[in-house]
């Protein structure tokens, strides 16, 4: 199985960080939710507080396979403030490894080149902070080695294209049913 790393930090949007861990762990992978804080406690958006499982100075990533970012306002100002996540992002990237983010946080792949040529989402009125992507009014969308989401009311179909990203078409759908209400 795959080897996640999200990236958690003060003022994120609570669904968004914590639905991909979820169907993630439910789907067999390891995932590792990284503070780059400096503390493993996470203030959320909403008043909801996280305890991460690492700090990003005390954490090797070379074993990773997905890294993601979740949105919120404030929490991705502070992703993006972090120059060492933005060059580990980077060297990812550049890699070939495969990269996500949901809300505002896709802003940030706007910003280090990622999205030159790619369909991408991002919270609505962000459009032009995805610098090179064709902009797409849909919940997810992966295009390469890059994930995009819409925002918070996006975070299961975000999660679940995750699953499919590192599972396939089956995993998506097992975990689909797992957790979506079917009538």
């Amino acid at each position: 199985m795959a080897h996640v790393y999200s990236f958690f930090a003060d003022g994120l949007e609570e669904i968004e960080a914590l639905t991909p861990v979820d169907f993630l762990r439910r789907a067999g992978h390891a995932v590792t939710t990284v503070s780059i804080m400096g503390r493993r406690q996470i203030h959320g958006s909403n008043g909801i507080e996280i305890l991460a499982d690492a700090l990003f100075e005390e954490t090797d990533f070379a074993d990773g396979d997905l890294f993601i970012l979740p949105g919120g306002g404030t929490g991705t100002q502070n992703l993006s403030a972090c120059a060492p996540l933005r060059a580990l992002l980077k060297e990812k990237y550049d890699a070939g490894k495969h990269v996500a983010a949901i809300c505002a946080a896709p802003s940030i792949f706007g910003s280090l080149g990622f999205l030159e040529g790619r369909d991408a989402t991002v919270y609505p009125g962000m459009e032009d902070t995805l610098t090179g992507a064709a902009p797409q009014d849909v919940p997810a969308v992966t295009d390469g080695n890059v994930t995009t989401g819409h925002g918070p009311g996006a975070a299961i179909e975000f999660a679940l294209e995750l699953v499919r990203v590192l599972g396939g078409e089956e995993a998506r759908e097992e975990i689909r049913k797992q957790v979506v209400f079917q009538h």
